[in-house]
């Protein structure tokens, strides 16, 4: 509580990352050739980029050891998507994890037990006491678990809008900020992005749903006879691009950017997708289909010139897609497809959302899921300047 309400300052912090970090294990890749990376993101809705930019990085030649975490509220995690996978194992042992970045080049597993045990007991109290958010907590929480994965370069997703944990610019570039220079104590490379949450990245909300996204981006296909989910893919080799440039395999992030595109149009990442499945379990050939699904339209002509993407989030909880706390039970079927970005025309009567579940009572949640999309869209006579997905980049 004293760290909450008088702060820390940068070298406090970086102090407190270092003794958080050696609580437990910390990986070592340093008797492999070149810099591993991994990318970490603030959280929002319907992102799903790692899934993506790991194995564009992956097929660059970049080892990208990946400890992800599970959803909570109305942000999605990336092991709750994985797991929609039949059979997708996340929870490999650490030798396993280590065995599998040497001679594949990527993992995605959840923290371990030996990946810093104190954070998740300073987060049990920062829980009980009212102290979640406290940017020196919230960096030294981060930044201690990459750290521990042995990495040599981390690119951040800082999340800013309706959606994010920082609703607010100047927040988003405090905690960016915050990051960048615990990394740069522990002499790593660090790159920031700073992006737009004020409307869910991409067309799906949703574990299942998700994954089908992502798998249509890395084949190079359209989602359900939908390719305009530029956003995510943008975002994603974006992101890839500054990966593959901190890991050595580009001479700038332009060129890393281009290298990731070239990678994603060849199938190579793809390929390593599959390969990456198959090592940990994973069987492609059929995501779990929703059993019930439902359509809300537009009650009036205009534009969609914003929404609340918190409560968007916040509808996808409702009909199952995630977790109001630790130990409830997602429905990796549920989630939200989105048929309106900001600045597009509606009519009355126009899909703005499909909605999907399997759960018992769907009516009644439909119903309430309705409600909440609705009262989190905003249509306007006057079309809305679309905003820019990409707010700042910051490199050290």
């Amino acid at each position: 509580m004293a760290i909450y309400f008088q702060g820390m300052t940068a070298a406090e912090t970086a102090i407190l990352t270092e003794i958080m970090l050696k609580s437990g294990r910390v990986l070592d890749f340093t008797r492999l050739p070149g810099t591993p990376v991994d990318k970490h993101s603030t959280g929002g809705v319907g992102d799903k980029t790692s899934l993506i930019l790991a194995p564009i990085v992956a097929a660059a030649g970049v080892r990208v050891p990946m400890i992800s975490g599970r959803g909570l509220g109305h942000t999605g995690g990336t092991l709750d998507k994985l797991e929609s996978i039949p059979g997708f194992r996340v929870n490999l042992t650490l030798d396993e994890f280590e065995s599998q970045v040497e001679t594949l080049g990527c993992a995605l597993i959840g923290q371990t037990a030996e990946i810093c045990p104190a954070d998740k007991k300073i987060y049990a109290l920062r829980d009980v006491t009212g102290t979640v958010e406290s940017i020196p907590l919230i960096c030294a929480s981060i930044m201690s678990k990459k750290l521990a994965e042995g990495i040599g370069a981390l690119v951040l997703d800082v999340k800013c809008g309706s959606g994010a944990f920082m609703k607010h610019l100047k927040d988003a570039e405090t905690l960016a900020d915050t990051l960048i220079s615990i990394g740069t104590a522990h002499n790593k490379r660090m790159a920031a992005l700073i992006t737009n949450m004020d409307q869910p990245l991409g067309r799906f909300i949703g574990n299942a749903l998700e994954m089908e996204e992502c798998f249509a981006i890395l084949k190079g296909e359209s989602c359900r006879g939908r390719s305009d989910f530029d956003d995510c893919l943008n975002l994603s080799v974006e992101l890839a691009g500054y990966m593959i440039w901190l890991g050595g395999k580009a001479k700038d992030a332009e060129e890393g950017i281009q290298s990731a595109k070239r990678i994603l149009e060849s199938g190579k990442a793809w390929e390593m997708f599959e390969r990456i499945c198959t090592a940990q379990g994973g069987d492609l050939r059929q995501l779990p289909q929703a059993k019930a699904q439902f359509d809300v339209i537009a009650q009036s002509d205009g534009f969609v010139s914003g929404f609340n993407t918190e409560k968007v989030g916040i509808a996808a909880l409702s009909l199952g897609a995630g977790r109001a706390k630790a130990s409830d039970v997602i429905d990796h079927t549920a989630g939200i497809e989105v048929h309106r970005k900001i600045g597009d025309e509606v009519r009355r009567g126009d899909r703005l959302f499909t909605l999907y579940t399997s759960h018992p009572e769907s009516d009644r949640v439909f119903a309430i899921a309705k409600e909440q999309l609705l009262a989190a869209t905003t249509i306007s006579l006057q079309k809305p300047q679309v905003p820019d997905l990409i707010i700042k980049r910051k490199v050290n």
